[in-house]
């Protein structure tokens, strides 16, 4: 097949709305990159509610966002992927603006009215619940845009645009925040969130061949229940979030390190390094883990991203801090591939696809765990006047505990059963 041949059987494989669902997840991760960027920051500093508290609700704000999708699927089943991604992005929309209108002085009659605390909780759980509806859409609108030949081609668009939004956005939100003030980052997201909504409206066609599932709320708590009440697949989960709970490190408290301790204001930078670094490797980091076992992969991947954070108290600098993310980033790429492989083979045979439903768990998890952590770092070793170095010991630490933990479990409660041959 000729590459004229080729092209023309990839763009027939996927509608229309494909495209349109993948450029409105670009600007929707640019939006939340952007402000995740400098979130903590902000209500730390602009806000004035101290790093401590800031971290804290910053990572609960990360945590409701991503271990609600599962319930917000039924959402998409029973209103479909176009209403549900309009009450998304108008989620968003009003949510930002919310939370950057605390940094206004137009804004201060009704932040002062709530209080500065219960005022920033409401509003990023105002968002957060709104932006969990937009992964059952995208996801759900690329399995059923595109054809069984190119969709898993589909899935790596997906995933690369994600990247290259986390990648962007940080950047940008650094221009905004240098040129207009941080809270303008908030602003300009909730801008963004509204041009997608009008583009969601205006160019999204609801997927014809919509495979909805049909599940209703009750059996996805059903199915909450059935999953949660196996200890050890949960155990798994928590085990694995110890990732996560290093990954949120370079939104939460790398910030603070990269301003007070290393003198260096342009901390954005930084936290677009690990997508950046996705974007190049993950073919060949995919490549790589196939030719292992699930469990070495991970564990391989999870030491890599554990040690690097040792570079940075060897040696404090911005090159030591690329490095180390970069590093992480690595690590990343080694052991994502693998991971849903290896929860497959934790599951009960006929209840694979309820479990794969819950695999991202991790991520909210470590995001629960990484704003309370973050906020000791940065209280204990940066504002309390210990050695804002040795802060990524204990990160590090976090990780080599959750390696040795991953490594144990497989060996007492998986065993063969979770090892898929490549």
């Amino acid at each position: 097949m000729s590459l004229a041949e080729r092209l023309r059987e990839l763009r027939s494989g996927f509608a229309p709305t494909f495209w349109v669902a993948n450029t409105l997840e670009l600007f929707e991760r640019l939006a939340f990159y952007g402000s995740k960027a400098i979130l903590a920051v902000y209500v730390a500093e602009k806000v004035g509610l101290g790093a401590q508290l800031a971290a804290t609700l910053v990572g609960a704000f990360s945590g409701v966002l991503y271990s609600l999708p599962i319930v917000a699927g039924t959402f998409v089943d029973r209103y479909g992927f176009r209403r549900t991604l309009a009450a998304c992005f108008a989620f968003f929309t009003v949510g930002y603006f919310l939370i950057g209108l605390a940094g206004l002085s137009m804004g201060q009659p009704l932040v002062d009215m709530f209080g500065k605390g219960p005022y920033i909780t409401g509003v990023l759980f105002l968002t957060a619940v709104g932006g969990s509806l937009i992964k059952p859409c995208i996801v759900g609108t690329v399995a059923n845009t595109s054809t069984e030949k190119t969709r898993s081609l589909g899935y790596s668009i997906y995933y690369t645009l994600v990247n290259f939004g986390g990648a962007l956005g940080p950047i940008l939100a650094l221009q905004v925040r240098e040129g207009l003030g941080i809270e303008y980052v908030l602003v300009m997201s909730s801008i963004t969130s509204l041009a997608m909504l009008i583009g969601t409206l205006l160019f999204f066609k609801e997927p014809v061949a919509r495979e909805t599932g049909g599940r209703t709320l009750p059996q996805v708590l059903k199915d909450m229940v059935l999953v949660f009440g196996n200890l050890k697949f949960m155990l798994f989960l928590v085990i694995f979030s110890g990732f996560y709970a290093m990954f949120w490190q370079i939104f939460y408290s790398l910030p603070f390190y990269a301003k007070q301790a290393l003198k260096f204001e342009q901390f954005e930078l930084l936290e677009t390094v690990d997508a950046l670094t996705i974007i190049f490797l993950t073919v060949p980091m995919t490549a790589l883990a196939k030719s292992l076992r699930p469990i070495t992969a991970m564990a391989t991947g999870f030491g890599i991203a554990s040690v690097v954070w040792l570079l940075i108290p060897m040696a404090p600098s911005v090159g030591a801090v690329v490095a180390a993310v970069g590093l992480f980033a690595a690590g990343e790429g080694l052991l994502a591939p693998r991971f849903y492989e290896y929860v497959a083979g934790l599951a009960p045979k006929d209840q694979v696809g309820t479990y794969m439903g819950f695999a991202f768990l991790p991520v909210a998890i470590g995001s629960f765990t990484a704003g309370p952590l973050a906020g000791w770092l940065v209280s204990t070793f940066i504002e309390g006047g210990g050695n804002p170095h040795h802060m990524w010991y204990v990160v590090s630490g976090v990780g080599l505990a959750s390696t040795a933990g991953m490594v144990v479990y497989n060996a007492v409660f998986a065993g063969k059963s979770a090892e898929v041959t490549p």
